[in-house]
């Protein structure tokens, strides 16, 4: 199976934190055998909303492996007990049949290596950008999502963000004119998003 690891250090740690991190991961995917297929740094960025320790900014990391859920459970124990790590999170990407696939398809605006969006496509001439073409597929009662073939993910705020209102309320689909399923996926994606720091509980902000 493909899973996902993101975590975030405490911004001051510096970059021994990082460096005995990174060893971490590599030395437990290879006592499990596992497999890392990517490792990025998306750097120091200020949270959306404070953490509970009241810090406002954060070191991020991300993973992507191949392997079972033993590897899952290791990462998490070791994770849970390492002083400078405020927050992590796991996520199931697919089977390893689909590996190419989820590798090539990997990109995030927060990366510097792997820069972009899924959502990115271009304008129609007349549009004024993603807020029109949104309310567009509302109007007309079609799901943006569909028509775009893609999902919501946490990682890409431009998926996900237009559903959000200034008070931290996400958009129903009798609204939104997005499908059941696809108001399902949205709704994880924005809740991975907050608890990662990406995303605000109380607003339409986002990470910086």
């Amino acid at each position: 199976m493909i899973y996902e690891l993101a975590v975030i250090t405490k911004a001051d740690a510096g970059d021994g934190a990082y460096n005995a991190l990174s060893s971490m991961v590599k030395e437990v995917l290879a006592e499990l055998k596992g497999e890392l297929l990517i490792e990025d740094v998306w750097g120091a960025k200020s949270f959306a909303q404070a953490v509970e320790s009241g810090q406002k900014k954060g070191y991020y990391t991300y993973y992507m492996y191949k392997g079972g859920s033993t590897i899952n459970a290791e990462l998490t124990r070791k994770l849970g007990i390492n002083e400078h790590v405020l927050r992590h999170i796991v996520v199931k990407l697919g089977e390893d049949r689909f590996q190419e696939k989820i590798v090539k398809n990997y990109k995030t605006p927060l990366s510097k290596k792997y820069y972009g969006s899924i959502s990115e496509t271009e304008v129609s001439e007349g549009e004024e950008g993603e807020d029109r073409e949104h309310s567009k597929f509302s109007r007309r009662r079609g799901c943006w999502f569909t028509s775009k073939e893609i999902c919501a993910d946490w990682k890409d705020p431009k998926t996900y963000m237009w559903l959000i209102n200034e008070f931290g309320k996400i958009s129903p689909a009798r609204i939104s004119g997005i499908s059941r399923k696809h108001q399902r996926f949205s709704t994880t994606a924005i809740k991975r998003a907050r608890t990662m720091g990406i995303a605000s509980y109380l607003s339409n902000r986002v990470i910086e």
